[in-house]
């Protein structure tokens, strides 16, 4: 849609029934696919691919270059999946030579005021809620949902179905189908409601249940209890997903839970 109080540079390519509210600004290099609405006093600077049927609410800056004094000016971009909503004040911004790009995947939510750094790749159907700040770097794998006001360190990762509780400070990895809370960041059990919702049998999450009171309950450390689940549990695709997280993993993953003496909570 035409909107002449927006202003569209003329190399931008947008979809003809996308709808441009106004005061938007769009700069150069910029895609925007079929049925997206972008709200007023929206910022689309250089690089940003956003797809079909998202929207992006009033003051959200995407594409802007990445807070990194790294950064070279290399040409690099945001790309957006389908079904996305990006609510008011989200900032995204582009990638670095590390990856080349930042990726928000299909049918993400990011509530207001999230920021979203250089070089992270966010996949399908995650939610941000209000005030997430993440550092570069960091990946976070499908279904999984972080609360407000939580803070993840550069290079984290965080795996499937998992859950965090709001204003949590994410330091360490944490591995898929898990909750975590509390400070410092803990294992809090597997995040069962939600694997239900995504359609996970009660056998599969007692499955899941089983390999992590080994990691977690049972007294071994991370290394004697992946080698007896790779020696006592039969593969399958949740067990293998969790066991290459953690092998995988950089940063470590979360501790378990260590009640403190004398905290009655």
């Amino acid at each position: 849609m035409n909107q002449p109080l927006a202003y569209v540079h003329p190399q931008a390519r947008i979809a003809k029934n996308a709808v441009i509210e106004p005061f938007v600004n769009i700069e150069r290099n910029v895609e925007i696919g079929e049925g997206t609405w972008i709200g007023s006093n929206v910022t689309i600077m250089e690089g940003v691919r956003i797809g079909n049927n998202c929207k992006i609410f009033p003051g959200a800056v995407i594409g802007a270059i990445p807070q990194d004094l790294k950064y070279a000016g290399e040409d690099t971009t945001v790309e957006i999946g389908d079904n996305a909503t990006i609510r008011e004040f989200v900032t995204i911004n582009r990638g670095t030579k590390e990856s080349w790009k930042t990726v928000i995947g299909k049918n993400c939510l990011l509530m207001a005021y999230v920021h979203v750094a250089h070089d992270c790749f966010i996949a399908d159907n995650v939610i941000l809620a209000n005030a997430v700040n993440l550092a570069g770097h960091i990946s976070i794998h499908k279904n999984a949902i972080v609360g407000g006001l939580t803070a993840i360190h550069q290079f984290v990762k965080i795996g499937s179905h998992v859950i965090i509780s709001g204003g949590s400070l994410v330091r360490k990895d944490v591995p898929p189908f898990t909750k975590a809370a509390r400070e410092p960041l803990s294992y809090a059990g597997v995040n069962s409601i939600g694997l239900r919702r995504n359609g996970f049998s009660n056998e599969k999450i007692n499955e899941i249940q089983d390999i992590y009171r080994y990691i977690y309950v049972k007294g071994f450390n991370v290394t004697q209890a992946v080698r007896y689940i790779e020696a006592n549990m039969a593969s399958s695709s949740e067990r293998d997903e969790i066991l290459s997280f953690i092998a995988k993993s950089t940063r470590g993953i979360m501790k378990g839970y260590t009640r403190i003496p004398g905290n009655s909570q």
